[in-house]
């Protein structure tokens, strides 16, 4: 994910409780999904999608962050 901000999620990670937060749950989404399409835990094809839905929320929430920093750190 965000190959371009890989050394500044690097960074964030552990320093930065917001960010930490929203990447463990899209780790934990993203990992939720895999499980129920494998089949590994049941699930409607309309809760797959709920949880797809929220972990692109946060993929945004994550890229918005990673460019307020690298806005802040360029000014």
């Amino acid at each position: 994910m965000f190959p371009e901000y890989r050394d500044l999620i690097t960074k964030l990670k552990g320093q930065d409780n917001y960010f930490t937060r929203l990447f463990d749950k899209h780790n934990e989404l993203d990992q939720a999904i895999k499980n129920m399409e494998a089949r590994i835990v049941s699930a409607t094809v309309h809760e797959i999608e709920k949880l797809k839905k929220e972990k692109l929320l946060i993929k945004d929430q994550i890229y918005a962050h990673l460019r307020g920093l690298e806005g802040a750190r360029s000014a």
